[in-house]
């Protein structure tokens, strides 16, 4: 009976004292399936225009620790770097529908230019389009990519929703529904939402949390209002973070609180 206990006393201090299981609960990951919005500009540099090997880099680094974890990656991105629509409109009275078809041809662009450096750094990644691109990329299917994700590979989702006057906000809405995301990462150049324009009013005042409804009723311009009546009705939860700042979105995915969370 005395060797029994003297070994149920020692189980119970290692079993207390074993740091490497310990820090293996604390690193796992809090969102299984994530939806990464990341704007064009987010790609351009200081420019705003173009493509910047640096921006890129930045992006796809941040992916590369998400898949590390095993976390399941979908990526929305944004054309605002290379055309947008409505300035189209303006600026050449050009009809609005020919207008967005031809920013959902430019999403495709920066898509096949994150699929390139992350597959160069050995990231399985496919990109999937609203519009039938078959000799660049696959048509976005529903089954097909939550088949992707299962099987460890990263989608980008180009093309917006395949429709005109429907913003890539409104995509990353709707995907994120259709793939059953846990959360959308909306990924910017600032910490989170604002009262203001901060780099205008340094005055202004940060938000760590808001509900939907503040978003709505204060037209916080954070995404289109219907892409946020959608999360709303689904139970889809936001958080808007800084892309340029190195680890930001690893944490956010342990659970570490970073930017700002929009939730019910």
């Amino acid at each position: 009976m005395l060797i029994v206990a003297d070994f149920l006393s020692f189980f119970r201090t290692t079993a207390i004292l074993h740091v490497p299981w310990i820090q293996y609960n604390m690193t796992t990951p809090h969102y299984k399936r994530i939806l990464l919005k990341v704007s064009g500009e987010g790609l351009s540099g200081t420019g705003g225009f173009g493509l910047s090997g640096d921006d890129i880099k930045i992006v796809t680094d941040q992916i590369a620790e998400l898949h590390s974890l095993n976390v399941q990656v979908a990526v929305v991105v944004g054309a605002g770097n290379l055309i947008r629509g409505s300035e189209l409109c303006k600026k050449m009275e050009m009809n609005r529908a020919t207008a967005d078809q031809m920013g959902m041809l430019a999403t495709v662009i920066n898509s096949l230019a994150l699929q390139d450096v992350l597959e160069t750094n050995k990231i399985p990644t496919r990109v999937l389009c609203a519009v039938e691109m078959n000799a660049v990329c696959e048509r976005f299917n529903r089954r097909n990519a939550i088949r992707h994700l299962d099987q460890g590979r990263v989608i980008i989702l180009a093309g917006g929703t395949g429709n005109p006057f429907f913003t890539t906000d409104t995509c990353a809405s709707l995907r994120a529904s259709e793939i059953d995301a846990n959360v959308i990462i909306k990924a910017t150049k600032v910490d989170g939402v604002y009262s203001a324009d901060p780099v205008k009013n340094p005055g202004a005042k940060f938000y760590d949390q808001l509900t939907f409804n503040d978003v709505l009723e204060a037209d916080l311009k954070i995404m289109d209002r219907s892409a946020i009546a959608q999360c709303q009705q689904n139970n889809i939860d936001i958080i808007v973070c800084n892309l340029m700042k190195k680890g930001t979105i690893k944490k956010i995915v342990q659970g570490e609180k970073a930017g700002t969370l929009i939730t019910q």
